[in-house]
């Protein structure tokens, strides 16, 4: 369904990012639940589908999220990364009429009788997608956050560098600003006529996700700002094993740092390093800039890209060589 959002110049302005554990947490149960799914989540989906076979309330989270996901499990973040008490919070706060209201455009009205009472349902729903979150989302949500974080730092250097114009131009396929104007041709829904969608003067949220992929997702009855999910860069690097290190050379360094060490096998950017490893794109420059300063890695940067590759001594105490590198052995890609 094409989706126009209807954004003033003041609006503009207030676009902003931010990350929404809520949100993850249903976008991740409703692609466990649905048959099939993307390579790239397999191993997080065959867990999943373990815990949700245990789940008490497994058969009204189906009946929910079978269809197009009402927006009231979306609330918008009032900040970049909120607490995920205060987004179940919102959650279980949600108005009974705008439930009725929402479950009736996504589910239909006899769906939306088979989920009874709207404060008892919206308890039951809460509790259910907390559990669902404690178990399949916080235990990942390291890495996760991560690869999100990376992909908010890469958007803003876009916005930076090229203005709204250059932030929409390599957001998502689907996505497109024309002249002044937001148009998403997402494919949530099954409707063929076009949905206007305004701000209200709240401003415009981006929010990268792990779970949308390949749709880009419009809020298209917002409380407040209006919002679009879209598919974060670097998710397939999510599941992947992480690098064996040494124990010894972990011991030395640091898990950390060893790990690092054995990612940089071929050049790799900061946020890239960032979402194999699971920490932080600050926390990866801390420790890199501690192996250059040890002559164990080698950075080259071009304009605003830094790539960052070990040194031959690095591999040789990787590999537990017992020759020390010479000085004239190649450094990687240089500094």
């Amino acid at each position: 369904m094409a989706v126009e959002i209807k954004l003033t110049a003041a609006e503009v302005a207030r676009v902003r990012f931010a990350v929404s554990p809520l949100s993850e947490t249903v976008l991740g149960v409703r692609l466990a639940l649905r048959a099939g799914g993307h390579a790239v989540h397999r191993r997080w989906v065959h867990e999943a589908r373990e815990v949700l076979s245990t789940e008490p309330d497994a058969g009204l989270l189906r009946l929910l999220l079978g269809g197009s996901p009402p927006s009231f499990l979306f609330p918008v973040p009032e900040r970049r990364l909120p607490d995920p008490a205060d987004e179940f919070a919102r959650l279980a706060a949600t108005d009974p009429d705008f439930f009725r209201t929402e479950c009736v455009a996504g589910l239909g009205t006899a769906a939306t009788r088979r989920l009874g009472d709207p404060r008892e349902a919206l308890h039951r729903i809460g509790t259910a997608l907390r559990r669902c979150h404690d178990l399949l989302v916080a235990p990942h949500w390291g890495r996760m956050r991560a690869v999100l974080d990376a992909d908010v730092a890469k958007r803003a250097l876009a916005l930076v560098d090229g203005g709204v114009e250059g932030l929409f131009a390599d957001l998502h396929g689907d996505v497109a600003w024309r002249e002044g104007e937001l148009l998403v041709h997402g494919r949530r829904g099954t409707g063929d006529a076009p949905c206007t969608v305004e701000a209200d003067g709240h401003g415009l949220v981006l929010m990268p996700s792990i779970f949308t992929w390949p749709q880009v997702l419009v809020d298209t009855s917002p409380i407040g700002a209006a919002s679009i999910r879209y598919p974060a860069t670097g998710m397939g690097l999510l599941w992947e094993e992480e690098p064996p290190t040494p124990d010894g050379l972990a011991l030395v360094l640091g898990h950390t740092r060893a790990a690092l060490l054995a990612a940089l096998a071929e050049p790799m950017s900061t946020p890239a390093l960032a979402a194999r490893l699971g920490v932080t794109p600050s926390a990866v420059s801390q420790h890199l800039g501690a192996l250059r300063a040890a002559a164990l890695v080698a950075t080259h940067r071009t304009g605003r890209t830094a790539l960052h590759l070990r040194t031959s001594r690095a591999t040789h105490l990787l590999h537990g060589e017992s020759q020390a590198p010479s000085d004239s052995e190649p450094a990687g890609i240089g500094t």
